[in-house]
Formats: C-alpha cells, sequence, structure tokens
C-alpha cells in the first residue's frame, strides 16, 4: 500500500476537499469485453423491442402503474392480481441475492441497464468522437478553441437524441405503446402534457450519462450498498491475486530479462492498466471496493499486460477471497441452499397462482345502503353491482349469471347480450330474487357461476339479506 493511513478512507472520484474527479477510462478489449458486448446488443435489443412486441394481442411487456395494469411476458395482469405480482417482483430480488452471494456484482456488470447503456452506446459514442483516455484528457485540459466545440457540441447532441429515444422507450413501458404511437401521430401539441414529462424524463436519462454517470452506482443504486451485506469470503467476484501479484517484495516495475522468481518480486509489475481501464476509477488491487460492478475491464486489462510480459494471466480473475488465501474451490455453502430453497418455494407458489388464476374477475356485491324488498309469494329480492374483468384478449358474450348454491332467479338490468370486451371491465346491476323457503338465516352466502354461453368463466360468492324469521 503506498500510503495505509489513507487507504481507501474516500470514494475513488473525490479528492480530499470532497470534489468530483472525473473518470476517463481506457477503452477495455479483450475476451470478456466482447462476450459482454454480445450480451449487451440482445438485452439492448430486448429491452427496446419489449413494448412494441405483442404476444396474442398483449404487449410483451408493460408498467402501467397509473392504470394499475402489468404485462408481464405477454401476460396481463390487473389490480386484482396484484398479489401474483408482488410474489413475481419477490422472486427476482431473492434470485438478485442469490446471485450476488455467489457471484458478487455479476449482475451490475453484465445485466444492469445502466451500466449497458453507459458502457455499451454513451461510452463508445465518445471514444468515437473524442478518442480514447489520453485523448479524452488532452481535450479536457484544453481551452475552448474550435475542435473542443465541435466534437462537446456532437457529443452532447448525439446523448441527447439517445436520452430522448430512451426517454419514449420508457414511456412505451408505462402507458402502452400503442397509446404512444397514437400520441407521436397526433402530435406533441394535442398531448401537452405528455410531451412535458417526454422532455423530463429525457432530462433525466441525459444528466445521468452525461454527467452523473459512475456516480449512480456509487451514490444512488442501493443494490451496491447492500453488497457489503451480502458477500463474504466465498462469493466469487472479480478480485486481484494478491499472494502473486506481491510475493515477498511487492509490486515492481517490469525489467527485461530479469528473474522475478529468484528476486522475490510479485507479478504486478504495477503498471496501472487495470486503474486506468475501470470505468468507476478504482484501484481493484486494494480488494473488494463499493465501487466494483464486476464489469472484468481490469481482467482484460491485465491478461493483456501478462501476456505482453510472458507471465501468466490470471493475475485479476474471477475468484472468491477463500480461493485465493487457500486455494478453495466453489461451494454451494448452507447459506446458498437456503436461498435457493426459498427461491423455489416462491417460484412453485407463483406456478400454483398462475395455473388457478381465472381469465375473468368477477365481483358481485350489494349495493349500498339497500336491504331488501319482499315481492309477492315470499320473494325476497336483492339489488347488486356487479363488475367483470376480462383479463385475456378474447370477448366473452352472452354472459348469464347463474345461482349455483341456492333456488332462485338472477335478473340483470340489462335483459339483453352483455359481453365483457378483451382486457375490458364490464358493470352494471343485477335483481337476485330468492324464495323465503329456501333461507336459512337472515344472511346467506350465495354462489353464483358466470357463464359465457354454456362455458362456465368465473364463480363468485356475495351476501344474500333477508328477514330474520320466515313463516
Amino acid at each position: 500500500m503506498e500510503n495505509k493511513e489513507k487507504f481507501r478512507d474516500k470514494i475513488a472520484t473525490a479528492d480530499d476537499e470532497g470534489k468530483r474527479l472525473w473518470v476517463f477510462p481506457k477503452k477495455p478489449s479483450g475476451k470478456f469485453y466482447e462476450y459482454r458486448k454480445y450480451v449487451s446488443y440482445v438485452l439492448l435489443i430486448l429491452l427496446f423491442a419489449a413494448p412494441f412486441v405483442k404476444i396474442n394481442g398483449n404487449q410483451f411487456m408493460m408498467f402501467n402503474i397509473l392504470e394499475r395494469r402489468f404485462n408481464i411476458f405477454g401476460f396481463p395482469f390487473w389490480p386484482q392480481d396484484f398479489h401474483i405480482f408482488v410474489i413475481m417482483m419477490v422472486i427476482g430480488v431473492v434470485f438478485i441475492i442469490l446471485f450476488t452471494v455467489a457471484f458478487g456484482r455479476i449482475f451490475c456488470g453484465w445485466l444492469c441497464p445502466q451500466t449497458i447503456f453507459m458502457e455499451m452506446v454513451f461510452r463508445r459514442i465518445e471514444y468515437w468522437i473524442e478518442g480514447d483516455r489520453g485523448k479524452q484528457i488532452r481535450l479536457e485540459k484544453q481551452k475552448w478553441d474550435a475542435e473542443k466545440i465541435r466534437k462537446r457540441s456532437l457529443k452532447w447532441f448525439i446523448f441527447f437524441i439517445i436520452s430522448f429515444l430512451i426517454a419514449n422507450v420508457f414511456l412505451a413501458y408505462l402507458m402502452g405503446s400503442d397509446r404512444l404511437i397514437q400520441y407521436v401521430t397526433d402530435g406533441p401539441l394535442n398531448h401537452l402534457s405528455t410531451f412535458i414529462s417526454l422532455l423530463i424524463f429525457t432530462a433525466v436519462f441525459y444528466f445521468v450519462f452525461a454527467w452523473f454517470r459512475e456516480q449512480v452506482c456509487v451514490i444512488a443504486c442501493p443494490y451496491g450498498r447492500l453488497q457489503g451485506v451480502l458477500l463474504d469470503n466465498k462469493s466469487i467476484v472479480v478480485a486481484y491475486d494478491h499472494k502473486r501479484g506481491e510475493k515477498e517484495k511487492g509490486r515492481a516495475k517490469f525489467k527485461k530479462n530479469e528473474d522475478r522468481a529468484a528476486t522475490g518480486k510479485g507479478d504486478c509489475i504495477d503498471c496501472f492498466q487495470c486503474v486506468h481501464v475501470c470505468p468507476t476509477g478504482i484501484d481493484i488491487r486494494n480488494g473488494t471496493q463499493l465501487e466494483c460492478i464486476n464489469c472484468t475491464a481490469c481482467i482484460d486489462a491485465c491478461d493483456d499486460m501478462m501476456e505482453a510480459v510472458d507471465l501468466p494471466k490470471g493475475l485479476i480473475r474471477y475468484a472468491s477471497e477463500e480461493n485465493i488465501e487457500k486455494k478453495a474451490k466453489f461451494k454451494f455453502t448452507p447459506r446458498l441452499k437456503g436461498y435457493s430453497i426459498v427461491l423455489g418455494i416462491l417460484t412453485a407458489v407463483l406456478v400454483g397462482m398462475l395455473f388457478i388464476r381465472s381469465e375473468v374477475e368477477a365481483r358481485i356485491l350489494r349495493l349500498p345502503g339497500q336491504l331488501y324488498e319482499k315481492k309477492a309469494d315470499n320473494i325476497i329480492s336483492n339489488v347488486f353491482t356487479y363488475k367483470l374483468v376480462n383479463k385475456t384478449t378474447a370477448d366473452f358474450e352472452n354472459i348469464e349469471f347463474r345461482l349455483l348454491s341456492h333456488q332462485g332467479e338472477i335478473k340483470p338490468v340489462k335483459q339483453s347480450n352483455i359481453m365483457v370486451p378483451g382486457q375490458e371491465l364490464s358493470e352494471g346491476t343485477l335483481f337476485i330474487e330468492i324464495h323465503t323457503a329456501a333461507l336459512e338465516d337472515d344472511k346467506e352466502k350465495l354462489k353464483i357461476g358466470i357463464y359465457s354461453g354454456d362455458r362456465l368463466i368465473e364463480t363468485t360468492s356475495t351476501i344474500f339479506m333477508g328477514p330474520r324469521s320466515f313463516n
């Protein structure tokens, strides 16, 4: 350590006064970076396509919070399915926790939208316009001449256009792609509030990717803070093999024709390539740190240098602290088994809920403030309101209500064809009439079947009020 008194006592992107230090990472290259590009491009295609792809008429992914309508993998979920949606979110959290305990912040480096957009879109545009690390540093120090104005203006303009596109896709997830396309066709002035929201989202994305950048991972993202609780010495992370890199004499610059093994010097040649390539500006040789997103850029950079000086690769690699200290292999620990069992139980519960989930949600409630009406021939009548929610894209026609638990009649106010269009709801009023002889109490629980033609599509129950005593 160069200065043990100040070792890791502040984040890498701030100086002693707390002023931000801008990170100029070197353009990465290597095996892992190529893998990350393939994964990122697939995820980007999915991210941009998901709101516009439809399965059985349903948007593939939609999170319409205002109207409380959600589509996940083409399956529509209504407010009545909120418990299923919650289970799915909990499963996602447990899944991420499980993989964090086992493999560190692999989600951050490979799957997180923030990392993918920053490193595979915005950063690559920056390299294309301003050049690699050295050229970017020189441009930053350069006075505002014609070259700097031209490069910065071009970069900021492209960043704004991409942020605008991302904001549109984001709105497509929130409000639905059909509505978004309709709004675009109608023109922004006809939907001014939505257009203002679009500009706000654009400004937020532009701020994040043009200026805030890695600070999202360091300051804003709660997941980075959680890793200190979730990781242990058995978690596989991007790690520096300090035993091999330091040895007895520590790090030292590379000298040609020197026998480093004989001198006791470590394999780390102190070239700082792992630091220069890091998108969050840390020195991985200082151990696992809050800012590290496991992007593997340092692994590629170190392997390139090891190959150049004819030393074994893997000085920085995916490994656990226990593996580096004791050469221990990865084991499925009791902690991982516990998380796996919880994940399995939650998944089984979700599958069960999806299997018993009905196509139509029915609710029949007594009209508030109304008791009952006694008609001729000892007939008791109650008035109810009904609400039918169709969770599918198919239309249900010729809706009929039938009493399944008692002898009686159900008479909808609207006697003609009752239908529930796909992904819509139908509301109305109905009367239920039952003879007093069929009633055993003043409050009877009725079971009602909802039929579309001769097909039973849902059953529900309600409370029927009657007199306290019967003759």
